[in-house]
């Protein structure tokens, strides 16, 4: 007879309540948001692309996600967070981060076994044109994917992007191109290598110097809440009669593009950009039921960078998400005269006269 002592009965019997015990630690992250210059829009299954996009990473829109974590003395299964936004609780988004974490325990098996402090901030502020979403989620699902790192061991650099830009994907579509610099390409496609519609990859090694130091000023027309949510505008394409030539249309532009981005084509780059951003649009007003995001100032201000581009042979162009503000892009070196005319003519159709100013960045930023 095999004798068993007490103690390690307890101490068997803690350890299958929670397996993983005596864990702590913190992590954090900065990421950046992005703007698309190919859109995807309408999507399928959990969070996956009908067509491939494109974006640009920004530098100075970013979140910045710190997370502390230990064990739970026993495992509830239950996902224990405390969640503050810019120094304060916010119950609704600790909701939708706690339904996030819900939905990501098959990738993240721990989750139930600790108890999560979760603090977050954004440079820049809500509904201002710029897709927090996209940061915010990328730097939780940084977070997340180092925590994992932190228990199981290091992870190969691109199994650890990959996998967070994963993670980032389920939270938001778009975030899975947060975790990249310059650029970065996300959904199958032929002329994109190792491409995916699980996550997004790099698009930056053969890219033309001009377009790694492009600028980005967002003219804020108006910053109210989108009268439909961006998720809603996805599923409504899902009945579009225009759908199909959509898909077809955004794969030709993502092959085009690329190779603009490679030989520094402006002119090209500058006509696909604004023509994804009216199609953005137009989908929207041919759903059913439909609806108009753009207002005067946005068509307004469109009008004037189309004379300023003619007159003044100045490579600036513009393209818009789904909401009414504006992003001009342009190269760095016509920066002075394009803020000269930003300043001048432009100003008056904003919001209380905001622009915020950004330019492609260099991706997330792991901090101490």
């Amino acid at each position: 007879m095999i004798f068993v002592s007490p103690f390690f009965y307890l101490a068997t019997q803690i350890s299958i309540l929670n397996p993983f015990q005596n864990i702590q630690g913190e992590t954090a992250w900065r990421a950046p948001s992005n703007i698309a210059l190919v859109k995807y829009w309408g999507k399928y299954g959990q969070q996956l692309p009908r067509n491939a996009s494109i974006s640009f990473t920004l530098k100075n829109a970013f979140t910045e996600t710190a997370v502390k974590y230990y064990s739970k003395t026993k495992a509830d299964n239950n996902i224990d967070i405390q969640f503050f936004f810019e120094g304060k609780a916010n119950p609704k988004f600790a909701e939708k981060i706690h339904k996030f974490l819900e939905s990501i325990v098959p990738h993240f098996p721990f989750l139930p076994y600790l108890t999560l402090e979760i603090s977050s901030q954004n440079s820049f502020p809500h509904s201002t044109g710029i897709a927090s979403s996209a940061s915010s989620m990328a730097a939780l699902a940084l977070c997340l994917t180092t925590i994992e790192e932190q228990i199981n061991g290091d992870m190969l650099a691109r199994s650890f992007l990959e996998k967070a830009s994963m993670i980032a994907r389920l939270g938001s579509g778009s975030a899975c191109r947060s975790v990249y610099p310059y650029l970065a390409v996300w959904g199958q496609h032929d002329a994109i290598q190792d491409s995916s519609n699980e996550y997004a990859v790099p698009f930056y090694e053969q890219v033309h110097p001009i377009f790694k130091s492009f600028k980005d000023a967002i003219l804020i027309v108006s910053s109210d809440e989108k009268s439909v949510s961006s998720r809603a505008g996805h599923a409504l394409m899902e009945g579009n009669p225009f759908a199909d030539s959509r898909y077809l249309q955004a794969k030709t532009h993502l092959t085009t593009i690329t190779d603009c981005l490679k030989h520094g084509d402006l002119e090209k780059f500058g006509e696909i950009v604004e023509n994804e951003a009216l199609t953005l649009h137009a989908l929207m007003m041919c759903s059913t039921p439909s609806y108009m995001l753009m207002l005067p100032n946005t068509l307004k201000i469109i009008d004037l960078i189309k004379t300023f581009r003619t007159e003044k042979a100045v490579p600036l162009y513009y393209t818009l998400d789904a909401g009414p503000n504006v992003h001009l892009l342009y190269p760095v070196g016509n920066a002075v005269e394009v803020e000269t005319f930003i300043q001048q003519a432009l100003l008056p159709y904003c919001e209380q006269q905001k622009v915020i100013f950004d330019e492609v960045g260099k991706g997330p930023i792991r901090l101490k």
